[in-house]
């Protein structure tokens, strides 16, 4: 039978556009944040989780987080000394790139640092992700499973079996090796076996406290050895682009009319 032409299929995760009021009103909200407190923060964000981000977000409840276009904080915090909101302010808009974001507080340095240094948050990993151990499985009943489940593990390629009602592994399997690239089974199969491997965390790229004090921490290292100085460039596709209205909105410096909003 021919397909008919009016069966077509529409897509319900589409998601409007940011119009200019949202990117005028988020200008205005980080302006604010600035004018009210001491000490501002840039910092990257590796193993991004929603939950690991909330909980972030209830640690620091007395300050602002913002994590959004690069190019709107930038236009924000001001990206030349003609700009800037405050004096060297300019030189911490410019380092945000990548997978960012800003942390407005008064607390002390020493205890921002320290925070960050030690927060991190597990979950599960996805596909794509790196194993950071080797798993193993050894032959012999999978009691954590019921029976229910085993040819589920058989799809996901475990080498499994029903035993007396007791789900079976009939020889050892590697489940992952450490460094590995997790494929989508691979992933589901750590997630059964309630192993995170994934970690959200945040590392502090640089500092502006006033009245004209930036500092910028020291250099970070990729895993894979590349300078984390230059690992930004040309990464901003994790960021939705700005549109030509917000240049020309750039150029003219007509930012008024937004009202604040509490990003906590």
């Amino acid at each position: 039978m021919p397909k008919s032409k009016r069966d077509k299929k529409v897509s319900l995760t589409k998601t409007a556009k940011h119009g200019m009021d949202w990117k005028k009103k988020m200008v205005e909200d980080l302006k604010s944040a600035a004018a009210e407190v001491t000490g501002i923060y840039a910092f990257e964000v590796q193993g991004m989780r929603t939950a690991g981000l909330t909980e972030l977000r209830n640690k620091w409840r007395g300050s602002k987080i913002f994590l959004g276009k690069n190019k709107i904080m930038t236009l924000a915090l001001g990206k030349d000394e003609q700009s800037e909101l405050k004096e060297n302010l300019y030189q911490l808009a410019n380092r945000l790139r990548g997978s960012c974001g800003l942390l407005f507080t008064d607390e002390p340095e020493e205890k921002v640092v320290n925070f960050f240094e030690n927060f991190v948050e597990w979950d599960y990993a996805r596909c794509g992700n790196k194993a950071n151990e080797t798993v193993v499985l050894e032959e012999g009943k999978l009691k954590q499973f019921p029976h229910s489940i085993e040819p589920h593990l058989r799809s996901l390629g475990l080498p499994t079996s029903l035993q007396k009602g007791v789900v079976t592994l009939i020889k050892e399997y590697t489940v992952c090796k450490k460094g590995q690239v997790l494929n989508a089974n691979q992933a589901k199969i750590l997630k059964l076996l309630e192993k995170p491997m994934a970690e959200f965390k945040i590392l502090l790229d640089s500092r502006w406290k006033e009245p004209n004090d930036f500092k910028i921490y020291p250099q970070r290292v990729k895993d894979d050895g590349s300078d984390e100085e230059n690992a930004g460039a040309g990464s901003d596709n994790e960021m939705v682009e700005l549109d030509d209205e917000v240049e020309v909105l750039d150029e003219n410096e007509e930012m008024e009319g937004t009202t604040e909003d509490d990003t906590d």
